[in-house]
């Protein structure tokens, strides 16, 4: 079996969360999956955080054409499924209409991994100003009902990077705002929000917070992909087709439109691969 694992971040300019990132997809996939990480492509963003960029709608938008390429390339290329893992998952249910191979993304296993772990999941982001974007996502999941909240861990991406090679800490900062968003939302799962903090929390074994389970949103994302594929192959089970937001266009007709609004040339581009 082998995963496009996608990521919202230039790995590159990030080199201890890929190494670190490499490292936890090894520990967690099974013995025949080949994961293929891949980054978005180098001069992306102005700087190495996204989330300057990521803090716009349009912006978000836009950048998700590339993970609207990179599930068609995966598909093309005989990968047999496509992990989305960031948690906004951008495009993903306009991306499944364009490809047949099973596509998971973070924010949505995560949080139906976590409906069964507990009665309400809370989310927390290190991006202050991608809460009510999390929180819309988790609306568009039909789980709105199951969140118990988004909240800001009270600390930012320089924070988190730092974490990397002094991971003590940031645990112990992540750890005191959990307690706090326990005690004032009733949460009884929490989310890590964001990848980066999500897999640094996993890789140093944070699993619980007290009696509260910390989801493993890289994980959950990967473990989604492999019972996808298993099902697919076992029983048949693929997306719908059925009404207007399954619906698939012509790939011909795909790749007209995208040479139209000129972003045709992400296809003709090799997967940036890490």
């Amino acid at each position: 079996m082998r995963i496009w694992h996608q990521s919202f971040t230039v790995l590159e300019d990030l080199p201890a969360y890929a190494d670190t990132l490499r490292k936890h997809i090894a520990k967690i996939a099974r013995p025949d999956t080949e994961i293929v990480m891949h980054g978005q492509r180098i001069g992306t963003y102005p700087a190495d955080y996204p989330g300057d960029d990521l803090a716009y709608s349009y912006l978000y938008w836009m950048h998700g054409n590339q993970w609207v390429a990179g599930a068609i390339k995966a598909q093309q290329q005989g990968f047999d499924a496509y992990a989305m893992c960031t948690m906004p998952n951008p495009m993903i249910r306009e991306i499944r209409t364009l490809v047949d191979i099973p596509v998971t993304g973070y924010g949505e296993s995560s949080a139906l991994v976590a409906c069964q772990l507990g009665q309400r999941f809370g989310v927390m982001t290190f991006i202050e100003q991608l809460v009510p974007l999390y929180a819309d996502r988790i609306k568009s999941y039909g789980l709105s009902e199951r969140c118990a909240g988004v909240a800001h861990t009270g600390f930012g991406f320089r924070e988190v990077l730092a974490g990397y090679s002094d991971p003590g800490p940031l645990i112990e900062r992540f750890e005191a705002a959990a307690r706090a968003m326990i005690k004032s939302t009733g949460a009884d799962v929490l989310i890590g929000g964001s990848m980066p903090l999500s897999v640094l929390l996993a890789s140093h074994g944070v699993s619980r917070v007290d009696n509260v389970p910390v989801v493993d949103g890289l994980a959950a994302t990967i473990k989604m992909a492999e019972m996808m594929v298993d099902l697919r192959r076992s029983s048949g089970l693929s997306v719908s087709r059925h009404g207007w937001f399954n619906a698939a266009p012509t790939p011909k007709r795909v790749a007209e439109v995208m040479e139209f609004y000129n972003v045709g040339h992400l296809m003709r581009e090799p997967g940036h691969e890490n």
